[in-house]
Formats: C-alpha cells, structure tokens, sequence
C-alpha cells in the first residue's frame, strides 16, 4: 500500500468480502500483489449469518471449500450456514487476508489512468477492480406487490429467519426454487402453506449420489459456456431458475405444502393465480430471487438495466476491471463456493498478466501450498 496525497492507494481493490473475494484475495496473495479487500458487513460471514435460521447449503461440504482449505466437516453433510460463516472468518485468518470491514463501496470511478472506490466516507484508488459482491445482492419483488391488503405480511427470502416471523393464517410462499421449496416446507410445519411459480426441475437422485460426484464433474465440465449443453442450460436458468439440487418437490408437497400456479397479480388486496384463483392468506414471501444493481458503478460496459457487458468476468470496455462470482460466470458451479475457485484464478492470472510481473507468494500462504 502507498498513499498519492490523502488518498490510499493499491494494485488491485477487490470489493466484497464473501467466497468469491476471499478466494480472489488468495490468489493474489499467492502473487504477491498489494491489494485489500473491501467488506460491508462489520464481521466475515454475516451475508450468510443473516440468512434464515435452519438454512443449510445445497451442496455436501466436499463442495463447500475455498482453495487451499477444505471445508472441516465430513463429505457427505450439508453445513449450516452459521458454519459456513465461520469457515469464511476462519479462512481469513488462516492466510490473512487483508479485509477490512465496515466498507460498503458507495461509488467506482476512473479517473487519471486509475480507479477510485468510494467506501466508508473516502476515496481508495487502484490500478485494478475486482467486484466479487457475489450473485446479484437486491431481492426481486414483482411491482403489483405494493398492492397487497396492508394486513398480509410480507417477506423476501433475504428477510426471512423463521416461522416465528409469520402471523396466524396461510402463507404464499411465490418461487419454486431452492429457496422457496425449503422456506415453504418450514412454514407448512404450522401454517397452511402454498407455493406458487413454475416448477425449476431437479436434479435426479441418482446423479447426486456418491456425495454428489457426478453431479459436481458433470456441472463444472460440461454445463459451461463453451459446450452446447451449458448454453442450453444457461438460457433455460436466466429465464426460469435453476433445479432443485437437495430436495425434490414430492418431498415439498408430503410435508404439506399445496403446489399452485404462477401469481400474476393482486384481486381485492389478495394474491391472484394465472388460473384465476384468489388466496386468503396471511403472509407471502417473496422467493423470486435477486437482481443486479451495478448502479454505484459509473464507468463503460454497465448498462441501465443493471447488466454488465463481460467475458467470463473481464469487463468489456473498462480495462483493469472484473468479476468474479457471477452467476453462469464460466458455468453453471460459478455461484456455488466451490465453484469460485476456477473463475478467481483465471481473472488473477488475466490481471497479473495485463498489469504485474509474477510476483513472490504471500509469506502466510506457505503452508497452504
């Protein structure tokens, strides 16, 4: 680190202390590169910390490590997320990686050759930007929501905690993905319970044997963006959500859960189904994912729409910036933590390349090696 003025300057600022900077700022480590990575939450793990309550991840722990730490738990469990939180703390300490929390990035400029990162109240400056906030971070909430009888509580998926949080009656849980079919069956547990949306498919019993295997090689070799396959699937997940991974929705539907059609809007202060029925319910949560907001970012190759024009995470039109942690980025593992690590490593190694000589390994990640 060297300071131009008032300003504090590095090689690279990565933005978001989650898996997919923690694995990028391992890599740079490795490298030698100065570089610090910027966390808005005051404590490493608290995105997944602030998930609901009996969450686990979708992927067995043999899936579920960064590079150069293999998750402490048997193959075949599916970690807690307050365990992966504190695997993430863990990783921090166990390379020292230089985070610094408390610093929710405001603004991404160029100017002068280089970037400015407005974060808790200053400018930092850096030849080059990694963004690794992750999977898009802003919940998706249909726009006739708002239209809802005020009585009927509403949740996203990222405020949901628990059923302690739902008022006596039904509850919609609308989106048949992941995170809806498993918050629909934890409500079901007292509540009336429907889930709503098209059905995402699931990935068959037998390819997630063996701790999920074959399923992992066939995902990271094959649902890519350079077979045909992958491209097939890409376009089916942007346009419908990705499969069931952990659960089936024969298990949804005998844990007491009514599987209905989309919701499409709002009759008399209730939700309203594409097939005309009305639901007196209580609660709806919102489990229809997330979306992209890049509106912070003020430089070429971000569109109004919040979509970022990129190959496998370089950003068109912006040289020295990119990605890691998209969605899809190279294939259909990149969102997963044990899929970050093949795009971290290429974008450090496009970024070395472009701007740094090799460097010499980061003294703590010696024993990692």
């Amino acid at each position: 680190m060297r300071s131009e003025g008032t300003r504090e300057r590095h090689e690279v600022i990565v933005i978001g202390g989650g898996q997919a900077g923690l694995a990028t700022g391992y890599f740079l480590a490795r490298r030698g590169v100065d570089f610090v990575i910027l966390d808005a939450n005051a404590r490493t793990g608290d995105t997944w910390r602030n998930r609901w309550d009996s969450l686990r991840l979708f992927t067995p722990a043999v899936h579920d490590g960064l590079p150069g730490l293999p998750f402490p738990a048997a193959a075949n469990a599916f970690p807690t997320k307050d365990e992966m939180a504190d695997y993430l703390e863990a990783y921090v300490r166990r390379f020292d990686l230089p985070v610094r929390h408390g610093m929710a990035v405001e603004g991404l400029t160029a100017e002068d050759g280089h970037y400015v990162v407005t974060a808790g109240g200053q400018d930092l400056e850096a030849e080059q930007v990694v963004v690794a906030t992750g999977a898009y971070p802003t919940a998706r909430v249909p726009a006739f929501a708002p239209e809802l009888a005020p009585g009927i509580r509403q949740l996203t998926a990222a405020e949901y905690r628990n059923a302690g949080q739902l008022l006596d009656g039904g509850v919609l849980v609308v989106g048949a993905g992941n995170s809806g079919a498993e918050i629909a069956m934890e409500a079901a547990a007292g509540h009336q319970t429907w889930l709503s949306g098209r059905g995402t498919g699931q990935v068959p019993a037998p390819v997630y044997a063996a701790n999920g295997r074959f399923f992992w090689w066939f995902a990271s070799h094959i649902l890519t963006r350079n077979t045909p396959i992958g491209r097939k699937a890409l376009a089916k997940i942007e346009s419908g959500g990705g499969p069931l991974i952990r659960l089936r929705m024969a298990d949804v539907v005998a844990a007491g859960v009514e599987r209905v059609s989309r919701t499409v809007g709002v009759r008399d202060g209730r939700p309203l189904l594409d097939d005309g029925r009305v639901l007196d319910v209580s609660n709806v949560v919102w489990a229809t994912g997330f979306v992209a907001d890049y509106s912070w970012i003020r430089l070429p190759g971000f569109g109004d729409d919040g979509t970022v024009t990129h190959e496998r995470g370089v950003v068109t039109g912006s040289p020295g910036l990119y990605f890691v942690g998209l969605p899809f980025q190279s294939g259909f593992t990149s969102a997963f933590i044990g899929g970050v690590e093949r795009d971290a490593r290429r974008i450090v190694d496009v970024l070395a390349a472009a701007r740094h000589p090799r460097g010499t390994p980061h003294p703590a990640t010696a024993a990692g090696e």
